[in-house]
């Protein structure tokens, strides 16, 4: 089996769909890639304010193409 590594930029859009029935889906932005070639962890801020280290999951999308390597 063939495992795929996830990779985002600094600046980035993110999702995480929520995981229960009802629950909405969390937005927000890559402040810092803390792996190395784009890998996780990344810091993230979501659209609500809060800060967070994340290692993504299966409920978890890149939106790529938003990538600002000049800082947030």
């Amino acid at each position: 089996m063939e495992v795929i590594a996830m990779e985002a930029a600094q600046g980035d859009r993110i999702i995480v769909h929520g995981r229960t029935v009802g629950a909405t889906d969390r937005h927000g932005v890559i402040l810092e890639v803390r792996g190395q070639g784009g890998t996780p962890p990344y810091l993230v801020r979501f659209d609500d304010g809060h800060e967070t280290i994340m290692y993504p999951g299966g409920d978890f999308a890149v939106e790529r193409g938003h990538g600002n390597q000049d800082g947030p």
